[in-house]
């Protein structure tokens, strides 16, 4: 299989990497340290078409696919890896699933205001006891008249404390069967965003409470039924993830490379040091077949929805990649890398976050086994023949 890009992808590609090499490359650390959402980049994202890529023009999106998506987060974050976050947010999770699935006058109230760089939305799906089991999920949506009482509680949102919208998961019945989702907006009556907390990759997340909330039936994106739907959305959500963990990653050798070729102990460069050398070339290895497999589920993708198999292939690949390459410069680059005034330490920081969000490591081990021997293999204890009669 040729992963070779077009002629018109190079284009798209080089054209994003020159203004992030121009315009993001010096503000990157500050970006990396600073709180917030970056509102600034976002606007400017938006008016370069960065934003809303694989969504369809007849929705509102720019009509393009899903490789343009992965380019644009890789070619900005090798020079500014937070401002990758920004392309992640406008093309990737809950955006991507809402406006899947969203109805006409859905599209109409949310999408023009996120394509905009001037809202972020947000995905409540994980809950005190049901994170890797999202099918344990609690929170519940319950029919009165021409509305739904929502009650129940998420954790772990991405742009949590930004979000002005919020696609939450929810359960409106008994099994998988029972889980949908509803889109609800910040400030709607019983709906809290409790107190921030600072996660080890520079993000603030708050818990989101819903207590007797009252949203109107139009707000239901999928009900009933929807969750297969939703997690085939999800996948998506995952080579977005992927893609930036080996382009962070990837920084961080570049970083790293034009460190040992300057730095100098024991009166030489230290890329002369043959153990040094081998990192590289192990850095290079995983960082490069990464990639490939990323590829390779993005070509692969059916109608922009690649399959669960390719995807949870590439995001370990890619995770384990961009990790295991951030840390490997950051030893090499010493305390200078350790530094807050350096971009390598914030490439760990990021890398490491993403084996646990969007499906960690090992859930991803489980789902690329169901693939090699065609089956289920549930998690959940069996029943007892008491249980089961």
């Amino acid at each position: 299989m040729d992963f070779e890009l077009t002629t018109e992808q190079q284009i798209f590609y080089d054209t994003v990497n020159r203004f992030a090499a121009n315009e993001l490359a010096d503000g990157a650390v500050k970006r990396a340290n600073s709180d917030g959402y970056p509102w600034d980049i976002a606007k400017r994202f938006a008016e370069m078409g960065l934003l809303g890529i694989t969504i369809p023009e007849s929705k509102g999106g720019i009509g393009g696919t899903l490789t343009d998506a992965i380019l644009a987060i890789q070619a900005i974050a090798e020079f500014c890896p937070r401002s990758a976050d920004v392309v992640q947010a406008g093309n990737f999770g809950a955006i991507r699933t809402f406006a899947e699935y969203a109805s006409d006058a859905q599209l109409k109230r949310y999408l023009p205001e996120l394509l905009a760089g001037e809202g972020v939305m947000s995905v409540g799906m994980s809950e005190p006891d049901a994170g890797s089991s999202v099918t344990e999920l609690k929170t519940f949506a319950t029919p009165d008249g021409d509305d739904f009482i929502v009650n129940g509680s998420k954790v772990f949102g991405t742009n949590s404390v930004e979000a002005k919208v919020f696609l939450i998961y929810l359960r409106f019945g008994p099994g998988t069967e029972g889980i949908g989702s509803a889109i609800i907006e910040r400030g709607t009556s019983g709906f809290e965003i409790g107190p921030s907390y600072r996660y080890m990759n520079g993000e603030f997340w708050s818990p989101l409470y819903f207590e007797e909330c009252r949203i109107p039936k139009a707000n239901i994106l999928l009900g009933s039924g929807g969750f297969k739907k939703q997690i085939s959305g999800f996948n998506i959500e995952r080579l977005g993830n992927a893609a930036r963990a080996v382009a962070v990653g990837r920084k961080a050798f570049l970083e790293a490379r034009e460190h040992a070729k300057t730095r100098q102990q024991f009166g030489r460069d230290i890329c002369e040091f043959q153990g040094l050398q081998w990192k590289f070339a192990e850095m290079q290895m995983r960082l490069e077949s990464a990639q490939l497999l990323l590829m390779r589920a993005v070509t692969r993708a059916d109608n922009n929805l690649p399959s669960a198999h390719d995807s949870a292939l590439a995001k370990l690949a890619c995770n384990d990649a961009g990790f295991f390459a951030a840390n490997e410069a950051l030893q090499v680059m010493g305390a200078l890398g350790f530094s807050d005034d350096n971009i390598v330490q914030y490439c760990l920081r990021r890398t490491r976050g993403w084996m646990i969000a969007g499906g960690s490591t090992e859930i991803l081990k489980n789902r690329i086994a169901e693939g090699i021997f065609e089956r289920r293999f549930s998690q959940r204890p069996k029943k007892s023949v008491k249980e089961k009669t």
